[in-house]
């Protein structure tokens, strides 16, 4: 098969002759759909770009779609377990858009909402996350996999219809959840857990969903609706990801240096207990997400 022209989308096969063309530039070879490159925060989506995931033959290859609404609230270990399955994914900031421009729908192979500073259903400011809110249900509806982290779980929930609300108080750091059931998606080993916490605002559990660990604080801090998974709290930050977090100044704001220093302490100790269960959790996302894409792709 000849590479006919690096803006010529089709390819013609012809059985009985077979017909070669000489080429005035290199042939190019079929995009991958990802960098191999860990996410830094700064992956663009330009709307003059080539297509995110176009191939040689110019069929779209089915990708992952990652809400990140601010530069230090990365992806992490999810985006992590993606690159390992070989999964596309695409980061977008639509946050500010009225009308964001986003992939075909049907190419969708998963839809991931991350965390950030904004309220889940302040669409004056951010009407992007009723787009968002949108996504995600459709997704839920046609059992798409669909994952959301902190302000990600409170816009599944909300989109779903629970009610958003001031919490009785921040909980910021680390602190213990209590499991309240187990399924695939979400299953703590233990009664008890304790996890990062970075967040103001809960949310109730949407109709149907399934509350699968609370806090005293938060009565629900994971839960699952569907193809839905929604964590209140942090399993995808990495050591790296942490030291970002606490040299941003959003993030740490009021804090005295006695408080950043027990969080450092607290993220050694802690870390090394969660990763089994993000590795279980993220791992399996991704895996949902390949089969779905695979299921797309033919």
């Amino acid at each position: 098969m000849s590479d006919i022209g690096k803006h010529r989308h089709t390819t013609f096969r012809i059985l009985v002759i077979t017909v070669f063309f000489s080429l005035s530039q290199p042939a190019r070879n079929a995009p991958s759909g990802r960098s191999s490159r860990r996410y830094t925060g700064n992956r663009p989506y330009c709307r003059d770009s080539p297509p995110f995931g176009v191939t040689i033959e110019g069929m779209a290859k089915a990708q992952v779609l990652i809400f990140q609404h601010v530069d230090w609230e990365k992806p992490g270990r999810i985006l992590d377990n993606l690159d390992e399955m070989d999964v596309p994914s695409q980061v977008l900031n639509i946050a500010k858009k009225k009308k964001p421009d986003l992939p075909d729908f049907n190419e969708v192979a998963g839809v991931v909402i991350m965390g950030g500073p904004m309220g889940a259903t302040d669409f004056d400011k951010y009407p992007g996350l009723k787009a968002e809110g949108k996504i995600a249900k459709a997704a839920i509806a046609v059992g798409k996999p669909v994952l959301g982290v902190c302000l990600g779980h409170q816009i599944i929930a909300t989109a779903l219809g629970a009610k958003l609300k001031s919490g009785k108080a921040p909980e910021i750091g680390f602190g213990p959840i209590k499991r309240v059931d187990r399924h695939d998606y979400f299953s703590m080993w233990a009664k008890e857990l304790t996890v990062l916490h970075w967040h103001n605002d809960v949310v109730g559990l949407p109709e149907g969903g399934q509350l699968l660990a609370h806090s005293p604080l938060t009565k629900n801090q994971a839960f699952r609706v569907g193809s839905a998974l929604g964590m209140q709290f942090h399993l995808e930050v990495t050591a790296p990801l942490f030291e970002e977090w606490l040299s941003t100044p959003e993030m740490v704001e009021g804090m005295k240096k006695s408080e950043l220093s027990k969080l450092r302490d607290d993220f050694a100790e802690y870390n090394p207990r969660l990763q089994p269960l993000a590795e279980s959790v993220f791992s399996g996302f991704a895996a949902r997400c390949a089969s779905y894409a695979k299921s797309l792709n033919g």
